[in-house]
């Protein structure tokens, strides 16, 4: 706990940069769902998705700025520091795909068969959940790490990078499971079985660094976790490998694109997708591998 004999409340949660950007984006999340709500309307999983982004990143980002008004997060055991930054990140890339999914799927120029009215408030959300992500991404500007400055392992280039590779998994997962037929080939289950096991290993790194516990004698995490991202790089350059091999080479699958696939449900489309943000994380995680060498664990921030 703090000292008692300073002010209960803290004016910089919400008079300080970072702290503006955090109103504007409860703002901005608010009027972009309660539009929704109200008249724009949502239906399927692509909806209800941007519908629940929306609505937790608010929820959250409420959160944080009642905590640190009132200075309540220093009665919570868990990295303060480390949790914002990963929230942030995550917020931002949950924020962008909302922001791409409801204008595609829901608005359009016209105002039949919906109505003027339906449309424009579509397209009013639509512009809020733009300037919702920004306001996340600015705030990921914000708090991340300067060169030469002590900060939270989440707000470095490294943290914020393990959510990122996470979200790609997730992109990943949501493909294999969209009819890819992965259980086709031993070598691709081999590949699910990376995709699992590395987004498992980043989930447990960023689960340590918001609750603080990366100072633990008995366990050097800073070493384990660069060992664990060179070990993440060759699982993923085996997948990178093996994927377009068993996928689209014509003696496993197909090079193209079978004329009679439906569109939604064609299982190459799910094992393009795979290809593709397979070589996506593998570029992350090279790129953590290398940022990795630069920087120094804090513990508790």
């Amino acid at each position: 706990m703090e000292s008692t004999g300073g002010p209960y409340l803290s004016t910089a949660a919400v008079t300080s940069p970072v702290g503006i950007a955090r109103l504007l984006q409860m703002t901005f999340g608010c009027t972009a769902f309660s539009l929704v709500a109200h008249q724009g309307g949502f239906s399927a999983a692509y909806g209800t998705f941007c519908m629940f982004v929306w609505t937790f990143c608010f929820a959250v980002t409420v959160f944080i700025v009642t905590c640190e008004f009132t200075r309540l997060h220093s009665c919570l055991s868990i990295s303060w520091g480390n949790f914002t930054a990963a929230f942030a990140m995550l917020a931002t890339l949950m924020s962008v795909t909302a922001a791409v999914i409801y204008p595609l799927y829901f608005v359009q120029l016209g105002c039949y068969p919906i109505g003027c009215e339906v449309r424009d408030f579509r397209i009013a959300a639509s512009v809020f959940a733009g300037l919702l992500f920004v306001a996340y991404a600015t705030e990921v500007f914000l708090t991340r790490a300067k060169p030469g400055q002590v900060t939270s392992y989440m707000a470095t280039v490294s943290g914020l990078l393990k959510i990122v590779q996470a979200f790609v998994a997730c992109i990943i997962f949501g493909a294999l499971v969209n009819d890819s037929q992965y259980g086709k080939y031993v070598a691709t289950q081999w590949c699910v079985a990376v995709y699992s096991f590395c987004f498992v290993v980043t989930v447990v790194v960023v689960a340590f660094s918001v609750t603080g516990k990366t100072a633990l004698p008995w366990f050097p995490f800073e070493r384990s976790v660069v060992v664990y991202t060179f070990g993440a790089v060759l699982l993923y350059v085996s997948a990178a490998v093996i994927w377009p091999v068993f996928c689209f080479d014509s003696k496993y699958g197909s090079p193209r694109r079978p004329g009679l696939c439906a569109k939604g449900r064609c299982p190459w489309d799910s094992q393009l997708v795979v290809a593709i943000f397979t070589y996506v994380n593998l570029l992350l995680y090279v790129v953590d591998l290398a940022y990795s060498q630069r920087i120094r664990f804090v513990s508790h921030l």
